[in-house]
């Protein structure tokens, strides 16, 4: 295994090189939006950013784009059930909280070890390499915003 690169750029060249994918202008532009957006962007978003600089890049080029960069490893999916995918330029460990109504995705500190643990019907039948969890509810703004007037309180449970 290689030693981890600190540059991101650099590492993006050296997973491509690993994975026999040449570094284009176009995966390039890709994965430099992805490691500047402050979000967890769907493939749209990073396309209407690349074409900003790219104007002849068409969406289908972003999508298998970063469809590929996760299947390498090199960045990391959110999927939400009957939402599009969004992509995660962190690849560390870690899990994502979804709000139901805005949409809006945060990341949560690493899980301890092995929290929540892997039942043990799953430990005897697969060998789990790696695992996700998301929660789902409605953020602090949204609750927010549907509270009536009169009757908003800071008495919340955190």
């Amino acid at each position: 295994m290689h030693q981890p690169c600190k540059d991101p750029l650099e590492r993006f060249v050296e997973q491509c090189r690993d994975h026999n994918l040449r570094v284009t202008p176009q995966r390039t532009a890709v994965y430099e939006e992805l490691m500047s957006a402050a979000n967890h962007p769907s493939a749209e978003l990073v396309y209407h950013r690349v074409r900003e600089k790219l104007r002849h890049i068409s969406f289908d080029t972003v999508n298998r784009t970063l469809l590929k960069f996760a299947e390498i490893s090199l960045i990391g999916t959110v999927e939400g059930s009957g939402e599009p995918r969004r992509f995660d330029p962190d690849t560390s460990r870690h899990d994502h909280v979804i709000c139901s109504r805005c949409g809006r995705i945060v990341d949560l500190a690493p899980p301890a070890a092995d929290d929540p643990p892997v039942p043990p019907e799953i430990r005897r039948r697969y060998l789990v390499t790696n695992r996700r969890v998301v929660f789902r509810g409605t953020c602090e703004a949204c609750q927010a915003d549907q509270e009536p007037q009169g009757r908003r309180t800071s008495a919340r449970i955190r």
